[in-house]
């Protein structure tokens, strides 16, 4: 079965959101840097450990926060925001722009994904995601039939999986 999306712009807004919550839920182990130098403050009491970490950890969110601002800039990702359908199967993620033009992209490229309330994001690294709102599907089925896809991909952990691991 191949499932054919609705043709869609990507929101620039929405891709940041989700590009910090990756980078937030991927290196969360930079709060405990930001903690430990905090810390600091204790063994040589100073309130500048305090304001050096809030810094530190600000200005490392400002850096991940302006790449994917720039990444919505830059030329060559332009044709992430452009409007494109997709098709999707067990083999591959087909990038269409037109009835001719497509680009294939196989599963393997794909770290992994996570699914919310509204949409599907499969991260292919730090900086480049691949959304599929839930509106681009036609039906209900074929949002189930992707979520199994990518379940048997390796992508998607059960939910038991995750509740495990928290």
């Amino acid at each position: 079965m191949i499932v054919k999306t609705k043709k869609y712009a990507l929101d620039k807004k929405a891709y940041i959101r989700a590009g910090m919550r990756n980078i937030l839920k991927e290196q969360w182990w930079v709060v405990l840097i930001a903690i430990g130098i905090s810390s600091m403050a204790f063994v040589i009491p100073s309130n500048w450990w305090w304001i050096g970490a809030l810094i530190a950890y600000v200005l490392y969110l400002l850096f991940w926060l302006i790449q994917f601002t720039g990444v919505t800039q830059l030329e060559q990702s332009k044709m992430l925001f452009d409007k494109l359908s997709y098709e999707i199967d067990s083999r591959q993620i087909l990038i269409k722009m037109n009835s001719k033009q497509g680009m294939p992209m196989k599963w393997e490229q794909i770290k992994y994904a996570w699914m919310d309330k509204k949409q599907f994001v499969l991260v292919v690294n730090k900086a480049q995601m691949m959304m599929f709102p839930f509106t681009v599907f036609k039906t209900q089925n074929e949002i189930k039939f992707v979520e199994t896809i990518m379940r048997r991909k390796g992508l998607i952990k059960e939910k038991k999986e995750q509740q495990i691991e928290k």
